[in-house]
């Protein structure tokens, strides 16, 4: 699959360097370029890209502006290309909520300090975006659709749980959101959130969802106790690992392997959960690519917890939960809505 690209910059060294990138790599195209929204709306509707890469800041129309266009007429992936700040990070929030699908910084060094390196993750992100929009148009899986009775005979009673676990990554923003939205301030236990997220956006994300919830959501700090009612952001850049015993139960935020690819990483803090508390946790998986979460949450199985997948239908990126899905571990497959619903009925 040859995946067409348009890149919306008002710089034209930007444009130019993005579209060298993307020459280089075979899957990809760049089949035209928009110096702003407004132009970029015309060539989505002439050109009909796989993938739109966005700047931010733009005259006559901003990106965030152009994402909700864009959004009303096409499901068409936008990667937005932000700077990795603070200020950045609030206003790639506010594009994510909009619609756009992920995001990557603009600076090429932060994603690594190996110039190759990063121009390849950088074409992989787009190549897989576009490939996660294709899949998403296609019938669903079957697995998901007659929701096997063996799957449903499976289904633990609706015991409340003593933690919940969620784990996530593109399009968890919106996802987490959804979710976290619909809990009531009295959820008699806490929730461990896990998103793949840059260190300087966890902080901002945190305080967004805690503006917007009735529960408390904070960014987790190192030796912190778990409480009820209150959600924990994994820092970005970091681990979150569980530690201490049922009832006192406290967090670990750890620098973690210089070789691991997710900080933080799904699996290991479900992995510390399963080691202490497996048997009384709900594990969610929502939208992401990839396959963090599954190891955890068969590491959570087998202690007799409960799993919990979003559905093909309402995710973004069907990876992360197809993962878990066609590994046999979930009890339900739920879409966005009705895991937010289910999750704040469990008292």
């Amino acid at each position: 699959m040859t995946v067409k690209v348009l890149i919306v910059d008002d710089s034209s060294f930007f444009r130019k360097r993005l579209t060298e990138i993307f020459a280089a790599d075979p899957r990809l195209e760049v089949v035209a370029t928009a110096t702003n929204g407004e132009e970029a709306l015309q060539k989505i509707q002439s050109h009909r890209p796989d993938v739109v890469t966005m700047d931010l800041e733009m005259p006559v129309m901003d990106g965030i502006t152009a994402v909700r266009k864009i959004k009303s007429i096409r499901k068409t992936p936008v990667l937005m290309l932000s700077t990795w700040t603070t200020e950045g990070a609030k206003t790639t929030l506010d594009a994510l909520e909009a619609g756009a699908t992920d995001f990557l910084p603009k600076r090429f060094e932060d994603l690594s300090s190996d110039r190759n390196e990063a121009q390849k993750k950088l074409c992989q992100r787009v190549y897989q975006l576009a490939s996660g929009y294709h899949a998403s148009l296609q019938k669903p899986l079957q697995q998901e659709v007659s929701k096997p009775a063996a799957i449903q005979k499976r289904n633990a009673p609706n015991t409340t749980p003593q933690l919940v676990v969620i784990g996530t990554s593109t399009g968890g923003p919106v996802a987490l959101q959804k979710v976290l939205t619909m809990l009531p301030a009295s959820i008699p236990f806490p929730v461990l959130l896990v998103q793949h997220m840059p260190a300087s956006f966890t902080p901002s994300f945190a305080e967004r969802l805690n503006s917007q919830c009735q529960i408390q959501v904070k960014q987790a700090l190192n030796g912190e106790s778990l409480q009820k009612g209150t959600a924990y952001l994994a820092p970005g850049g970091q681990q979150m690992l569980l530690k201490g015993r049922p009832k006192r139960l406290y967090l670990s935020i750890e620098a973690g392997d210089t070789e691991q690819t997710y900080k933080p990483c799904v699996d290991l803090t479900f992995n510390s959960v399963a080691a202490i508390c497996g048997d009384e946790t709900l594990a969610i998986i929502l939208t992401g690519m990839g396959s963090d979460g599954r190891n955890g949450c068969q590491a959570i199985k087998n202690k007799g917890g409960m799993i919990w997948a979003q559905d093909q239908a309402s995710s973004t990126i069907y990876g992360m939960p197809m993962a878990v899905a066609k590994a046999g571990l979930t009890d339900k497959i739920l879409n966005l809505t009705d895991i937010g619903q289910q999750l704040g009925e469990l008292h």
